[in-house]
């Protein structure tokens, strides 16, 4: 039976509102490469990610507010803030909420992304170097660091290669795991998360948690039944206090998730701290009044 009262770090809005602001491309990207359900890629009611949410065992997830692509980019497209607000306050018990970062956009957005913090409640930052070919290790990033920093909160960057191809134009994979080794030396303070597991460079990305305590792995948008070996050794051994469990949802489907980890046959330390402990730990949800798992 999967864990209960999983809180899923990465999660997707995938309401009417929400398609009315991605591009015509996504059932080409979600569908065909990705093998979402037809169906759901369409859009679903947050009544009914709730529902697939309580089949799996998942008691709350982390709402993005994605920023993607670039100022005249075929795939560029940014989800308003005040979108995944309204549905955090509406299920204030079920969501937090994550703030898209675009490094283009300068000072102007550092301080948008320190009002989603301080005036609406976000717990920390969300962002895809790859939608902007821009290394997590570029200067343009840093701004966004340093008030993480000052906020006290992490920030999520995707990792490993690219896996879009949108519109055509395909995006350049310049997140390797390696490029978060300069961010930590210069920003030990910062709490990263590498997102998306590293893969295909997994060994490297478990390198960099290794290497430096603030630095986390988030295992959302590769089915756990698909792994490397490497990486699910490191979960049940000695990275369990360094992972945080994820879906990416819709990129991987709730249940399915949830069923391929219990597969696993993790340590039950190992899968508390996995599917729930740690990521309360890193975003002090404690003191929001999420518990820790018992046992």
């Amino acid at each position: 039976m999967p864990f209960q009262g999983s809180i899923d770090a990465v999660v997707n809005l995938w309401t009417d509102e929400v398609m009315s602001h991605r591009p015509e491309w996504r059932d080409g990207f979600f569908v065909d490469k990705m093998k979402v359900d037809a169906s759901t890629s369409k859009g679903i009611s947050i009544d009914e990610m709730l529902r697939r949410m309580d089949a799996a065992g998942i008691e709350r997830g982390f709402l993005v507010a994605p920023k993607v692509g670039r100022k005249g980019h075929p795939s560029t497209w940014h989800l308003p803030y005040e979108v995944v607000l309204d549905a955090v306050k509406a299920h204030p018990d079920r969501f937090f909420g994550l703030a898209g970062l675009d490094p283009t956009e300068g000072m102007k957005g550092v301080w948008e992304f320190q009002r989603a913090v301080e005036d609406y409640g976000f717990i920390g930052a969300h962002g895809y170097p790859h939608w902007f070919e821009i290394a997590p290790d570029a200067a343009r990033w840093y701004p966004f660091y340093a008030k993480c920093i000052e906020l006290d909160v992490p920030v999520q960057l995707q990792v490993g290669q690219s896996m879009v191809y949108a519109a055509d134009y395909p995006c350049r994979s310049v997140g390797r795991p390696i490029t978060l080794d300069a961010v930590a030396c210069d920003l030990p303070e910062l709490k990263l998360v590498g997102i998306h597991v590293g893969i295909p460079w997994t060994e490297e990305m478990i390198a960099m948690a290794w290497k430096h305590k603030n630095v986390y792995i988030g295992c959302d948008a590769h089915r756990p039944k698909y792994w490397p070996q490497a990486f699910t050794h490191y979960i049940n051994s000695f990275g369990q206090d360094k992972v945080i469990f994820g879906t990416d949802f819709p990129v991987l489907d709730f249940e399915k998730t949830t069923a391929d980890i219990d597969g696993l046959d993790l340590r039950p330390a190992a899968l508390r701290k996995l599917m729930r402990d740690n990521v309360i730990k890193l975003y002090k949800l404690d003191a929001r009044g999420v518990s820790f798992s018992e046992g």
